[in-house]
């Protein structure tokens, strides 16, 4: 089942880029890469850039990605840094990816995130996608229990849209939602995904 939800993310991310025709891709929150390989084998994406914040895992996605550091590749590669700040080298892209990432952020800090994203890049599509906190009890987890230790906070669907609306409206981007995964009646599915679009 997590595989499956798993890849069924990595699926729709791809999917939405390639019907946007994105070209020039920051996954933010990159990790050990797995996105980057997905997009990798998508000649349509002709930048792809990961940044992340952990060292070790940034080693991985260079080993898993091929990536030599003496030789430079002009079309992939990662970054250490925290979407968060600026202080990482990013070209201009036209798409930020925050896959399962937004909820390892302290929520006091997320107008740091709202600033550097979508006001420093100012990417033409954002894409987010976050653990629905409503169908966690269909996971079998226990009353205010988290997916994951290193998750500072889960959103219910309610609050992810209240978080979401509020930046578009700030940002100037429109915003609309999709379930990932098998959805429920009264608790949606157990990921939730934001697309932001800069309005022209």
């Amino acid at each position: 089942m997590a595989r499956s939800l798993h890849h069924a993310r990595l699926e729709v991310i791809v999917q939405e880029m390639l019907a946007s025709n994105s070209r020039r891709v920051a996954d933010l929150g990159c990790g050990k890469g797995e996105l980057l390989q997905w997009l990798r084998g998508h000649a349509q994406f002709t930048h792809l850039v990961g940044v992340d914040i952990d060292a070790r895992a940034l080693a991985e996605a260079r080993y898993r990605l091929g990536i030599d550091l003496t030789r430079p590749n002009n079309r992939l590669r990662v970054c250490i840094g925290s979407f968060e700040d600026t202080d990482w080298d990013l070209p201009t892209v036209d798409t930020a990816v925050m896959l399962e990432t937004i909820e390892h952020v302290d929520p006091g800090r997320l107008p740091k995130v709202e600033r550097v994203v979508f006001g420093h890049l100012q990417p033409a599509l954002v894409l987010i996608t976050t653990p629905n906190q409503e169908y966690n009890v269909l996971h079998g987890m226990a009353p205010r229990q988290r997916r994951h230790p290193g998750h500072r906070f889960e959103w219910t669907r309610a609050q992810f849209r209240s978080w979401g609306n509020a930046v578009a409206a700030r940002q100037g981007y429109a915003v609309r939602y999709t379930d990932i995964g098998p959805l429920d009646p009264a608790r949606g599915s157990s990921t939730q995904m934001a697309r932001f679009d800069k309005v022209a």
